[in-house]
């Protein structure tokens, strides 16, 4: 299945922030907020779960390309114990990620609804609607696809969603309905970040043209 390479980019550079940053980041919340309560009130608080959340992410994730057994597992454990928390939306994520890579859509699809549902911010939930919307297709759940397109994005993302969309359509046989979704992909600028999109486009409508032509 195809991915997009500037959508896991987004994801690399958002895994390692945190990654390198989150502590320092939770660490200078920390010592603002010491400076108003006191720093024994500090050490009970919410933050340092926040520090020991974040050490724990950074444990898992360290073992995606040394222990990819171990990481499934330990990446379980941790959604479980942090769910509703950034974290567990971008484990999720990286489990997706490695799911699939193995065909295995149905457990993509489920790791990737925990990061939608878990996402810290919008551009996130997106990627992670999109990725779920192609397992979908994947799956031969068309009607499940264009619902989970139907969520409210970014509109920086309108040129991949009707792409999808596009793909959706096609595998279930509505020609124009294909052709025009791909159209709005390249209308939006899709071609920017997925140059086959034409090629979908010409190829569809030259399947029309032949079709046409022998009737």
């Amino acid at each position: 299945m195809e991915v997009y390479q500037t959508e896991e980019q987004q994801v690399d550079a958002i895994r390692s922030y945190w990654k390198e940053n989150g502590n320092y980041i939770i660490a200078g919340l920390a010592i603002g907020l010491a400076g108003y309560v006191g720093f024994n009130l500090y050490k009970d608080s919410k933050l340092a779960e926040e520090v020991a959340r974040s050490d724990a992410y950074q444990m898992v994730v360290e073992k995606i390309d040394t222990e990819l057994v171990g990481f499934q597992v330990a990446g379980d454990d941790f959604i479980v114990e942090n769910a509703k928390t950034s974290y567990a939306s971008l484990t999720a994520l990286a489990l997706a990620k490695e799911t699939a890579s193995h065909k295995d859509w149905t457990k993509t699809a489920s790791y990737l609804t925990v990061a939608i549902e878990n996402s810290p911010n919008e551009g996130v939930k997106a990627i992670a609607t999109l990725r779920l919307a192609r397992v979908q297709i994947q799956l031969a759940e068309f009607d499940n696809a264009l619902a989970t397109l139907a969520a409210k994005l970014p509109a920086s993302f309108n040129a991949s969603v009707e792409e999808v969309k596009g793909d959706a359509y096609l595998k279930q046989g509505k020609t124009e309905q294909a052709i025009t979704a791909y159209q709005l992909a390249i209308a939006a600028d899709g071609l920017a970040t997925s140059p086959v999109l034409q090629m979908k486009l010409d190829n569809l409508a030259q399947a029309v043209n032949l079709n046409g032509a022998v009737k």
